[in-house]
């Protein structure tokens, strides 16, 4: 059974894996991701096209010059998509968070194995909570990076804006907010990074206590030597 040290730092570190597994879903699930407001120059007068959207569905409104809204529909991001770089990258983001979402996954399971026992492999220890916390936040950081990318090289929401709406001729400006579902990524990669320490310092008691117990034959007694 493992010490009462060990199940009260390893089952911390499961929360927070357990809290990363959840906000994957969550991150996933949501569409507010990004606000976007898309201006347009149309005959005789401008259209704003107002767009709140995700990895997979959104909103969009078309307001006119003067602020009149004229009109609001849902739409799938993946159908309203016609350029290669944009789909493939919104595509990809979604791999990433599918296998950030595996790999929480696993996290969660070895802190969790490692409260209640311990494992006799050594991968299934405190170096396979690092692995796999690790390769999650990085996966994490990369979707974090690809999004605005999309957005702000790719044109996104220049490309969506033109698909809710017709008769749009010129673009004259974009402006985007990213939402909390964006920013939840942040906080994964956060708890990530707790449990990662966590266990790091629960790692390195366990060297240092190892250490004391092998203290070299000179530092002992003279009486115990000659004996």
């Amino acid at each position: 059974m493992p010490s009462r040290k060990k199940t009260s730092m390893f089952g911390s570190a499961f929360g927070s894996c357990v809290c990363s597994f959840v906000l994957v879903c969550v991150v996933l699930g949501t569409q507010q991701w990004v606000s976007s407001q898309v201006r347009f120059a149309r005959t005789n007068t401008s259209v704003t096209i107002s767009l709140d959207y995700g990895l997979f569905q959104g909103t969009c409104g078309q307001f006119v010059e003067a602020g009149l809204q004229v009109s609001q529909k849902a739409f799938q991001v993946a159908d309203s998509l016609s350029s290669t770089k944009t789909r493939g990258t919104n595509v990809a983001i979604i791999v990433i968070l599918v296998l950030s979402l595996l790999t929480a996954l696993l996290s969660s399971g070895f802190t969790c194995t490692n409260t209640v026992s311990n494992p006799y492999q050594t991968f299934l220890g405190p170096i396979g909570v690092y692995t796999w916390n690790s390769v999650c936040g990085i996966l994490i950081l990369l979707a974090m990076i690809l999004f605005p990318v999309n957005i702000e090289a790719h044109g996104l929401s220049e490309e969506l804006a033109q698909a809710c709406s017709t008769s749009l001729q010129r673009h004259i400006s974009s402006k985007h907010s990213y939402g909390y579902s964006y920013w939840l990524m942040l906080l994964i990669l956060l708890l990530n990074i707790a449990s990662a320490i966590i266990i790091y310092f629960y790692d390195h008691a366990r060297y240092s206590k190892k250490k004391e117990h092998e203290r070299p034959i000179e530092n002992a007694p003279k009486d115990v030597i000659l004996f």
